[in-house]
């Protein structure tokens, strides 16, 4: 058989299986429904379910009278001597008692930050933040151990969701810096064990307050 027979053959038989349609193996594949279950619960407590099971630490507060009285205490606790923070919303959860203790400019040798947030993002347990804050985008990452103050009028379910708000409160003017804090850092990089705190905060707690 010369070689232009086989390959007409070839082309027949091409020619023949394209004529006839075939059924994709998974037809919901590239469909446009969620990979996810929809949500079973609260977003509150999924998202506290979500971060605590990543190592984050989780404190409810049900107004800003308990957010004080839990901020205040956690720091004398673990005494922190250097709290940097720069949102004056924030520093008056904590600056009427641990005012000596608070620091505006020395980021690189705080004990712990304390920040605001965009977001939270309740299925990954993720907290939202940007460059357009007041802390900026290295307060969350430098320090070694960082506090973010949340509302439960930030919470959303999924990333879309965040970033679907964060387009409709900057418009055109989005931050050159918008990231996903997913509990504290972490890596299994150096012979697969898990080491927390290397490229970032080595622990993160999440103060979730009523609004």
């Amino acid at each position: 058989m010369s070689v232009s027979t086989s390959k007409e053959n070839i082309l027949k038989k091409i020619r023949k299986a394209l004529s006839h349609s075939t059924p994709l193996p998974f037809p919901k594949s590239e469909g446009t429904e969620s990979v996810y279950q929809p949500l079973q619960q609260e977003l509150a407590v999924e998202f506290a379910e979500q971060f605590s099971s990543l190592l984050g630490r989780f404190i409810y507060c049900i107004n800003e009278q308990e957010l004080a009285f839990q901020l205040n205490s956690l720091l004398r606790k673990q005494d922190w001597t250097k709290v940097y923070c720069v949102e004056d919303k924030l520093i008056t959860s904590f600056a009427s008692q641990q005012e000596d203790r608070l620091v505006k400019t020395d980021l690189a040798g705080c004990d712990v930050s304390i920040t605001g947030c965009e977001y939270l993002v309740a299925r990954t347990g993720s907290i939202v933040l940007s460059a357009a804050q007041l802390s900026g985008r290295n307060v969350s990452v430098y320090a070694p151990i960082h506090i973010c103050i949340a509302y439960t009028n930030q919470l959303v379910y999924d990333v879309k969701d965040a970033l679907v708000g964060i387009r409709e409160r900057y418009g055109d003017k989005l931050p050159s810096l918008i990231s996903f804090a997913t509990g504290p850092s972490r890596t299994a990089d150096i012979e697969k064990t898990l080491v927390v705190g290397v490229h970032g905060p080595k622990e993160v707690y999440l103060f979730l307050v009523e609004s």
